[in-house]
């Protein structure tokens, strides 16, 4: 029913936004564009006709890079797909080979692109792939279910699909996943287990310092959860009543964390557009542009990483199975891991993801190592200036070290 609320209010408005968006135009050509007063109108239109949300996934954008002393194109390559994700490379044009990087993308509410800038920093020196998700929403109930267990065999194929020798680089919400994954691999001998695994602000260890995130997992039991949260897609679209967590209620909850800043960011871009700020106004669009584009979740991916990672810590407490087989970090022995903290990250505290080192005891101690980026939050791990310039360094020597 909420789904369908949703979708009805955004189709109310899709008039609304047209008129606005053709009222923008008109006020911001010719001379009247230099009024005060027709500029502070224009930037009303543009507030309105961006008051939405987006479903699908924005490009990556990234069509060239720096390599050595030249600039080489970049495309993207679908190496491997399933319904629910595909194996997406940055293919760089006329490039040597270079160390294989499987960076694993959360889902959890947005599209892979959140780690655009990730991706940019990787890249001169990387052959960098990234699990693509999809919207849940857009796979057909026929695909069947895409659950915790899915997802850790979809890492396991993606690495065994790049081939011996890669590196894997998790980002917040599936470094769990991840080392699940690398665990089995390891028990089996995989000869595609990763050479590296960097997890970078993952909940490994949710009971350690808990944030305002994990309260609120740990607040109402499991089925208030699928009561309260899980909902049907409505008929119109290809997933048509397979059951998700919509992107737009996730978001919903991430934005009243923080409501206060993004009021503010919104009135921020409000006066920047109406001044004619154009740069200033550009800065705060790109990030919203990202930030509103949204998908959805299976029901049973969201509901099963809100009960084993966050309320019953089934990998921190040696209790996670993976397809009725025990998940055993400890059989981890040739993969080096490296973890990454932010001081202050308000999503994954300090020391949830540096507690994957107790349960990969069997690595030798010159194979794991830890680091703390200080004044940063839970973004500025994988994105922006520190991360280019102090944490990616790191990163880039822990996959050379182990090539």
């Amino acid at each position: 029913m909420l789904y369908a609320m949703y979708q009805t209010a955004a189709d109310m408005m899709l008039p609304v936004r047209l008129w606005a968006t053709a009222a923008g135009q008109t006020l911001s050509g010719g001379g009247a564009a230099n009024l005060d007063s027709w500029r502070a109108a224009s930037a009303l239109c543009e507030m309105t006709t961006r008051a939405t949300l987006t479903h699908r996934r924005p490009d990556f954008g990234i069509k060239e890079v720096k390599y050595g002393n030249q600039t080489v194109a970049v495309r993207e390559e679908e190496v491997f797909a399933t319904p629910f994700g595909t194996l997406l490379r940055f293919a760089k044009v006329g490039v040597a080979p270079q160390p294989k990087v499987l960076l694993v993308a959360p889902l959890s509410g947005h599209f892979a692109t959140l780690l655009r800038d990730t991706v940019r920093v990787l890249l001169p020196d990387h052959d960098v792939h990234i699990t693509d998700w999809a919207n849940a929403r857009d796979v057909g109930v026929w695909n069947g279910r895409f659950g915790f267990d899915e997802y850790v065999g979809h890492l396991i194929e993606f690495l065994e699909v790049m081939g011996p020798g890669a590196h894997v680089i998790a980002v917040c919400q599936p470094c769990v996943q991840t080392l699940a994954a690398v665990s089995i691999m390891a028990e089996d001998d995989n000869p595609a287990q990763p050479r590296s695994m960097t997890l970078m602000a993952g909940p490994i260890d949710t009971r350690i310092s808990p944030t305002k995130v994990n309260e609120l997992a740990m607040g109402k039991p499991i089925e208030w959860f699928e009561q309260n949260l899980i909902h049907r897609v409505p008929m119109r679209y290809p997933g048509a009543t397979r059951r998700v967590y919509p992107g737009f209620v996730q978001l919903t909850a991430f934005m009243s964390m923080n409501a206060e800043r993004h009021i503010k960011a919104q009135a921020d871009l409000y006066r920047h557009l109406a001044k004619g700020e154009t740069e200033q106004a550009e800065t705060i669009k790109t990030f919203y542009d990202e930030y509103f584009a949204v998908l959805d979740m299976t029901a049973e991916f969201y509901l099963e990483t809100v009960q084993w990672v966050f309320q019953e810590h089934r990998l921190a407490k040696g209790e996670l199975d993976w397809k009725g087989r025990r998940v055993n970090p400890k059989a981890i022995r040739r993969t080096a891991l490296f973890t990454i903290e932010g001081e202050r990250d308000d999503i994954c505290a300090l020391g949830q993801t540096v507690a994957a080192h107790d349960l990969c005891s069997s690595l030798r101690p010159y194979r794991k190592k830890h680091y703390m980026q200080a004044s940063v939050g839970h973004y500025g791990v994988f994105s922006g200036r520190r991360w280019a310039g102090q944490i990616y360094p790191l990163v880039r020597n822990t996959i050379l070290a182990n090539e």
